[in-house]
This record gives structure tokens, sequence and C-alpha cells, in this order.
């Protein structure tokens, strides 16, 4: 990010000439232009043939890919293209560190930017624009990733916690399970309940059969914002929720939460913290803006605004468990009672 001293004309363009890249990338994702070519390196007609594109088009878009090192370029007449081996394990479907489906969400972030005057002009997020993987694809695509970008950070963040005794989780948002498993591995006697919007349901189900974990897990599907949450936890895990959602509905997923937990609950929160100015650190702010496109009322939190909205619920013994610089801080709260 630059700063005064070297803030200038060529800085800004620079920086706004940042789109270009990221659009070439995203749309080599959405095509599944990598996972293609890694298991058969083609020219352009071929390609274009099998994503059923257009021959220029395609051969423009390979072009750009392999001048930024993401593909290799043949010398010969018809060149083909290919995955360099680096790559592959973060570009393709069965990369060992798979990160497509971040790609493709963030593709989704870039079409809302790409409205943010018109938001700021009207106070409305942006209207929703699917990718060419269609709806569902979006929802697959924003599920990997979360989980993509949360699966390596996960079990060393709940360690960092400290020991954490509870004998049932209730993971709000739980999509995939990326935080049940560290949770339970860690409490080998603990059970868990995930809790998620219906359709994301099956699809955490589905990953969890394969874990080994699924007969100590609980999946049910239903909203925060509606109806009550299930009870009997003595744990809530409340993570990467609260910017998506306005001050007010937090004290309301809040009320819902201290009703489930038992007396002497904890409830955790994993999100992005902003100071007092809402200026640092500079990811929260970015965040800030990515929630006004997207979202009705979401933003990004201080640790006051947060605590105010956890007291207005019942609960006490607000405190940093962890302070991070992007979704990495925690913040703990207690419901009275005996643990």
């Amino acid at each position: 990010m630059a700063t005064k001293e070297k803030l200038g004309a060529k800085t800004i363009l620079e920086m706004v000439r940042g789109f270009q890249p990221a659009c070439v990338v995203i749309a080599g994702a959405d095509l599944d232009v990598f996972s293609i070519l890694h298991a058969r390196p083609m020219n352009a007609g071929q390609l274009a043939a099998k994503i059923k594109g257009d021959l220029r088009a395609a051969r423009v878009l390979l072009d750009a890919l392999a001048a930024l090192g993401l593909l290799a370029k043949g010398h010969e007449k018809n060149p083909v293209y290919k995955v360099p081996r680096e790559a592959a394990g973060f570009l393709t479907e069965k990369g060992p560190h798979c990160v497509l489906g971040m790609l493709r969400h963030l593709g989704t972030c870039l079409r809302r930017w790409g409205d943010l005057a018109e938001v700021v002009l009207s106070g409305k997020p942006a209207g929703r624009r699917p990718s060419v993987r269609g709806a569902d694809g979006d929802l697959e695509s924003f599920i990997r990733a979360m989980h993509e970008v949360s699966h390596p950070m996960s079990e060393p963040l709940i360690s960092s916690l400290g020991p954490l005794k509870f004998s049932r989780l209730l993971d709000l948002g739980g999509a995939s399970g990326t935080w049940t498993i560290p949770f339970l591995r860690l409490n080998p006697e603990a059970q868990a309940t995930i809790f998620d919007l219906p359709e994301v349901i099956p699809m955490a189900r589905r990953k969890m059969m394969k874990t080994g974990f699924g007969d100590r897990i609980k999946f049910v599907g239903g909203s925060y914002h509606k109806g009550e949450m299930p009870k009997g936890a003595d744990l809530a895990w409340v993570s990467a929720i609260v910017h998506q959602n306005s001050r007010a509905q937090n004290r309301a997923m809040f009320e819902k939460v201290y009703k489930a937990l038992e007396p002497g609950g904890m409830i955790l929160i994993r999100d992005i913290i902003v100071d007092s100015t809402r200026t640092k650190p500079v990811g929260g702010a970015l965040f800030a803006v990515n929630m006004l496109v997207g979202t009705e009322g979401g933003d990004t939190f201080t640790f006051e605004e947060l605590k105010e909205d956890l007291a207005h619920a019942g609960f006490g013994k607000v405190k940093y468990l962890r302070r991070g610089q992007m979704m990495d801080s925690v913040i703990c709260a207690a419901k009275p009672g005996r643990r």
C-alpha cells in the first residue's frame, strides 16, 4: 500500500491497474482452464473447442495467462499451452493446495466492487450477477473458498487459544466443517452441531462423512436470522459471520446464541476487528468495502462495538483471546452460570 512519501500518479495508476491480472486469473479459474490444460496440454483452438468458446478470445486469454507465468506456452507454429508444475498444485481441481474456490469467489466480489460508486450513492448493495458457472456454482465456490482460506489456519489458530473445555460445540454457519474438525480433534470426547443454511448442509454432511468425525456431528439446517438455534451446546463458534451483519442483526444473533447455550457456556467470535479509527488494519478497512457492496448492513467492527452488543445480549467477561491482522482475531464472552 502506498505511503504519503511514495504517492504519485504512477503509484496510483499501478494500484488501479491491479484489476487487470485479477480478471485474467479469475476468468481462467471460472472456465477451469488450468485443470483442463493440466490433464492435457492444448493449443488455443483445442481449448476453445473444449470450453465451447471463441478462438480469438481463448488465444488472448491464454497468452495473458502465459505472460503472468501461470501457463507455459510452446514455440511451435500452433503453440501448445500447459500448466507449470509449480502452479498446478494451486490452480487445478486435484491440486493439493487448490485455491480455485477462492479465485472464483473473488470473481463474485470483483463484479460487485465494480459498482462501488453506485453503491455509495444508493446505499444499496450491488446487484448479484452470476458467473459463467451459474448461481449454484457460485454458492459452491463460496463454500469451497471458505474452506481453502480457513483450513491452513484452523488447527494452529484453535490451538493458540489455550485449553477449551466443552462437551458440545455449536458451529454457527459451520459450512464444510473446516473449524469443527480441529475442535473435535483437540477434544476427543466432545460432540458438535453444524448449523447452516439448508442448502449448505448436504455439502457439509458429504465432507464430514469422509473425515471419520461424522458420527460425532449433528447437522441442522436453518438460518440465524429466523427461528431458534439448536440448544444444548456449552461452546458456540461464530466464525467470519459478524461482518456480514449490521449491529442490530448481531445483537439479535447474539441473543439467540445466548438462549441456545447452557449456563456458563462460552461464545468465541473469529473475525476482522478494526481499531477505533476504522482504518487499521488496512485489510479491515478494505473488507468493510466488501461488505458494503455485498450486504445490506455488513461492516467491520471495533472491539468496543462487539463488547457492547454481546453485553446487550447478556454476555459478560468479554475479552480478546487473540489479536490478528485479518480474519484471525478471536473474542470470547461468557454466559453467566456454573460451567
